[in-house]
């Protein structure tokens, strides 16, 4: 089993920034990909960025240009710096790792709240 845990939200101003962090601990064996998740009031839950072990990445069309998605392999951790927040960017994000091979292989974070407010 893995165990994930984001941390890294809160209530920040628009055109600011914040930085989100995932830790994951347990044994990560065949997981090869790393992504954010958002889950806005209302909405579904919508890939935000992912990157994979090769360093390939993904982001959302809403968020190119103002997030970037990047790894620290040795320390099991993923993170994803935000800048220039919109309101709209208010969610809850969701760390999540899995394999694209082996479906079974597959964990969330419980996630973490963003609010983008003035």
């Amino acid at each position: 089993q893995v165990q994930l845990v984001e941390s890294g939200g809160g209530l920040v101003q628009p055109g600011g920034s914040l930085r989100l962090s995932c830790v994951a601990s347990g044994s990560i064996f065949g997981i090869n990909v790393m992504g954010w998740y958002r889950q806005a009031p209302g909405k579904e839950r919508e890939l935000v960025a992912r990157i994979s072990r090769g360093g390939s990445t993904n982001y959302a069309d809403s968020v190119r240009g103002r997030f970037t998605i990047s790894t620290d392999n040795a320390k099991n951790m993923v993170y994803l710096q935000m800048n220039s927040l919109k309101p709209e960017d208010t969610a809850v994000y969701y760390c999540r790792y899995y394999s694209d091979a082996y479906h079974y292989i597959d964990y969330w974070g419980k996630g973490t709240l963003v609010t983008v407010s003035s």
